[in-house]
């Protein structure tokens, strides 16, 4: 049975958006610097397909993903360039990595003696990018012990199985505003990293490819990325940081009206009763929930669009169902299109007003809705 994406509720992508605030890391960056776009946690939500036929128009180095499984997805999708996995790998998936031709983030040894016995006795060489400790404390190798693991990681990827391409870190703050300690801790983090470079005798110039920053660390400080940017949220139109450049919005969220109602003073709406309607007041039903990602942390707090019009939600957000309050809206029929997220007429409702109301970042906001709702891109004008 053929599904139609529009008949209840959908997440609208616009494909030349995407490529434009590509195109803005690219001119914050140094022309010299590759690209390495972040399509992990199926494109941040938003629909891993779409993002490759968006951005490959632009030829990136590689792409980005977190699991092992994500990198396979995008071999089965047809993706030949390089494919980097950054969360730590367990070893028991070590052959499945070689299989893929993935890369591998390391940031242990053992990884390291697994990878490379499973790449010699299929008798098919990896890549691996070794992962440097600078402040982040989740993975990578100690950047003050590179004279203890450095000559190990040296001696593994010594013959044809395992080739050593890149070295990288992540900055800890890089989305923080002046005074929040980001732009020093910065540079800390980066002045550690090219003391483990030096210590390991590796040219920041060389075959191995350092590499430092996010979307944010390219807006804040492209000085300090290093060969390689890893852009991620900049791209999808949420804003990278504090005080850092606002992208292009990419992303909408509709929904349609299922029900509209006249209720009088005193009608209550939604578990729990939290919300008893002031006066005789006009509701809409709209056909999506929290099982669709909507925060319920929104309820009686967030807000929709609906024919240019903000209208207030009312009552607890439930799985499938959400209520705004429509008097002095009476255009307002089922089958209308009601905005959660991104613009309708002059009104615009960003994935950072949603995520303060909601008490939570705009990154989980994207990766949140769940695969109910169609994910439709549009290729669009770049011009």
């Amino acid at each position: 049975m053929t599904r139609d994406p529009f008949a209840r509720a959908w997440i609208e992508i616009r494909g030349a958006a995407v490529r434009r605030n590509l195109r803005g890391i690219r001119d914050a960056v140094s022309p010299e610097v590759a690209v390495l776009p972040m399509v992990k946690a199926n494109a941040y939500g938003l629909g891993v397909a779409g993002a490759l036929e968006a951005l490959e128009p632009e030829g990136p180095w590689g792409w980005g993903v977190a699991t092992v499984e994500e990198g396979e997805e995008l071999r089965a999708l047809g993706v030949s360039r390089p494919v980097v996995v950054f969360a730590p790998v367990p070893p028991s998936l070590a052959a499945r990595a070689v299989e893929a031709e993935l890369t591998l983030g390391v940031s242990g040894l053992g990884l390291l003696e697994r990878l490379r016995a499973e790449a010699k006795a299929r008798e098919k060489p990896v890549a691996i990018h070794v992962e440097v400790d600078t402040g982040m404390g989740r993975a990578g190798l100690p950047w003050d012990g590179a004279r203890e693991w450095g000559p190990r990681v040296a001696e593994l990827t010594g013959d044809e199985w395992v080739r050593w391409e890149g070295c990288f870190t992540h900055f800890h703050s890089a989305d923080e505003g002046e005074g929040d300690g980001g732009p020093d801790s910065m540079t800390r983090q980066a002045d550690r990293f090219r003391q483990v470079m030096e210590e390991l005798s590796l040219s920041w110039e060389g075959p191995i490819l350092p590499h430092l920053g996010n979307s944010a660390a390219a807006l804040r400080r492209p000085d300090l990325v290093g060969r390689v940017v890893r852009p991620g949220i900049h791209l999808y139109g949420g804003r990278a940081g504090k005080e850092l450049p606002a992208p292009e919005p990419a992303v909408a969220v509709r929904a349609r009206v299922a029900l509209v109602r006249e209720v009088p003073e005193g009608t209550t709406v939604g578990y729990g009763a939290t919300y008893r309607a002031q006066g005789p007041e006009r509701w809409a039903t709209l056909a999506i929930g929290y099982g669709d990602g909507l925060p319920r942390s929104l309820s009686n707090r967030g807000a929709a669009l609906l024919h240019g019009k903000r209208v207030p939600m009312v009552g607890r957000i439930s799985m499938d169902m959400t209520v705004v309050d429509i008097t002095g809206i009476p255009r307002v029929r089922p089958g209308d299109v009601a905005t959660l997220l991104g613009e309708d007429g002059e009104e615009r409702i960003t994935v950072e007003e949603m995520a303060m109301e909601a008490g939570t970042i705009n990154y989980e906001i994207f990766t949140g809705f769940t695969p109910r709702l169609p994910r439709v891109w549009i290729p669009g004008d770049d011009g």
